[in-house]
């Protein structure tokens, strides 16, 4: 650590000589016109053409002081970006702040000025003493105004951010042990050197998001110049201030700092498939899940039993939950887990009537089925703006006319005949093997029917134009509701300078894609409706079909095949065996 200090000391006294050239550099021509004007007032610059260029090097000497002095005001009065986090007051979580405090105690540094968490699998330190974030108002949890804390004091120790998955996953003694080098680094940071560098290179970067702004594209680019002019002093001077909090915290609970790294990649692992395949869903729909984090420990729960490696890790489950350090961990939870439909969806800051929270016992019903139905009705919205016939036939060889009711005598009454309804058996006992039910007729195909969606896909061939068509008319159909949606459904929503979603979870899905993830929602409320199957939660990989109380995951690849190949086969068989009716109209929201 005395190594390394004066490391990072060194660097962060090169970054304050760039600043330092900078200000001489706006000063030279002031310096030169006093010069010319003490010359002047002397006479020893007598006679032309020294009056003329006094006046110019004055003027300029003028014009260079109004924009340094302005962009020094720029950079001064910024507001540097801060994390958007869920602040935690002393009173909400006493434990939690006492376990700090005494991190800082035995490793002798400043404790954090507050401490706030974040929905994200890290933790570090952020300064908020600049006057830009004193000018604002400490906000606590709920919303409600409350009195600046400490950490809006001019040299105020920095602000602890804490991952919130980590409280709910790991163990008292693992976070404790994780936090420790992250809480070391109070200490570097209380260096004057290191502070007013920090300081300059946030300002120059609040500098270049300023120059956005219209009439103000000037300030950008010397703002960029001195970023790139300190950038490799900056980038050594944190180096620096790592590997002495890294060594002054290998005194305190190194050995578990060991394991619980390994909680840290699993937490990771786990969290970001409940994001993806969990939460995303129910954001799309309006809705966000109120308990990320408790979801987080029944997702890695399931991580550990079906990944060997994560195999032991639930044992730790009986130890002490750090989460127990708060005094109301569910409010906490639901704060979090809000923020983080914002920063990773773009949705509202606020609860309102389109944009309801979900609990997790509710969300099969309320999320799952709904989606489901949702893109089934979007499904048969974009055949019928394809001008697709309800009746029409699964299969052009079917020998009979979907118009025509099927004779009893006629062969395709007779069992493993081909009929209206498409394959050779494909509709099951539920359909043709029932001695005293009718043969299915037009009629039985009219409205939203997976016979529909099957047949339109087997004649077009999910190569061909029909697939492309059908594809194109969702994927325009989505946009132009997630426009008319606005944040809630993702787009976006301009605050000030910042955009949301900060972090967008994934990249804009293809038209196949879409495609595929309509006619499985179809197939699914064919399923419900006609096989007594159940929408269902899987903790990792989201919206599932439960038949029995089973999942069943044998479904995505019979859809691919129908959808990239035009072949309905796999997929009418698996339709078969489960007994759902492809004929009977579906239920739509």
């Amino acid at each position: 650590m005395e190594a390394t200090v004066p490391s990072a000391r060194s660097r962060a006294l090169a970054v304050l000589r760039v600043r330092s050239r900078a200000s001489a550099v706006g000063l030279l021509p002031a310096a030169l016109a006093v010069v010319l004007v003490a010359a002047r007032a002397t006479g020893r610059l007598a006679g032309d053409p020294w009056p003329t260029v006094t006046l110019v090097v004055c003027v300029v000497a003028v014009l260079v002081l109004l924009v340094g002095g302005a962009f020094a005001a720029v950079v001064l009065r910024a507001s540097p970006a801060v994390t958007p986090t869920v602040p935690l007051s002393e009173a909400a979580a006493p434990d939690l702040y006492r376990l700090v405090r005494d991190l800082a105690d035995r490793m002798d540094v400043p404790p954090p000025s507050a401490i706030a968490l974040t929905p994200d699998c890290d933790s570090w330190l952020e300064d908020r003493s600049h006057a830009a974030h004193r000018r604002g108002a400490a906000r606590v949890l709920g919303g409600a105004p409350g009195p600046v804390g400490p950490e809006s004091e001019p040299g105020a120790a920095p602000v602890l951010v804490i991952g919130s998955p980590f409280l709910w996953w790991m163990r008292v003694a693992e976070l404790r042990a994780v936090l420790a080098p992250v809480v070391a680094g109070t200490g570097p940071s209380a260096h004057p050197d290191i502070a007013d560098a920090r300081g300059f290179v946030r300002g120059l970067d609040a500098a270049v998001d300023v120059g956005g702004r219209r009439g103000l594209g000037w300030i950008a680019a010397p703002a960029r110049l001195l970023l790139r002019l300190c950038r490799t002093d900056a980038a050594e001077m944190e180096r620096g201030v790592a590997a002495a909090a890294s060594e002054r915290a290998q005194g305190v609970d190194y050995g578990l700092r060991i394991v619980a790294q390994e909680q840290v990649g699993l937490a990771y692992a786990g969290w970001d498939r409940l994001l993806t395949r969990v939460a995303l869903p129910a954001w799309r729909m309006g809705r966000w899940p109120a308990h990320l984090d408790a979801g987080v420990v029944s997702a890695l729960t399931e991580l550990s039993r079906r990944d060997r490696l994560a195999e032991g890790f639930t044992s730790r489950l009986g130890e002490r939950p750090a989460c127990d350090l708060l005094e109301q961990p569910g409010l906490i939870d639901e704060a979090t887990s809000l923020l983080a439909a914002r920063l990773f969806h773009g949705g509202p800051a606020e609860a309102g009537p389109d944009w309801s929270p979900v609990d997790w016992a509710a969300y099969p019903e309320e999320v799952v089925d709904r989606k489901w139905r949702t893109e089934a009705a979007r499904l048969h919205a974009a055949l019928d703006a394809l001008a697709v016939p309800a009746g029409r036939p699964a299969s052009p060889s079917a020998p009979a006319s979907p118009a025509a009711p099927v004779s009893p005598a006629s062969p395709a009454a007779r069992p493993g005949s081909q009929g209206p309804s498409g394959a050779a058996g494909a509709a099951g006992p539920a359909t043709l093997a029932a001695a005293d039910s009718p043969s299915p007729t037009a009629d039985a195909f009219a409205g939203p029917t997976l016979e529909r969606v099957l047949g339109y896909l087997t004649d077009g061939g999910g190569e061909g134009a029909a697939g492309e068509a059908l594809a194109g008319r969702i994927t325009g159909e989505l946009a132009r509701e997630e426009r008319a949606a606005g944040p809630a459904a993702g787009t976006g929503k301009a605050r000030g300078t910042d955009t949301l979603p900060l972090f967008p979870l994934q990249p804009p899905r293809s038209g196949r894609d879409l495609l595929a993830d309509h006619v499985t929602a179809m197939v699914c409320c064919a399923a419900v409706d006609s096989a007594g199957a159940t929408p269902g939660l899987d903790w990792l990989d989201g919206p599932v079909l439960l038949v029995g109380g089973d999942r069943r995951s044998d479904l995505a690849p019979r859809v691919l095949c129908l959808v990239e190949d035009g072949n309905p086969e796999p997929l009418r068989d698996w339709l078969s065996a489960l007994g759902v009716r492809t004929e009977k109209p579906v239920r739509l929201v």
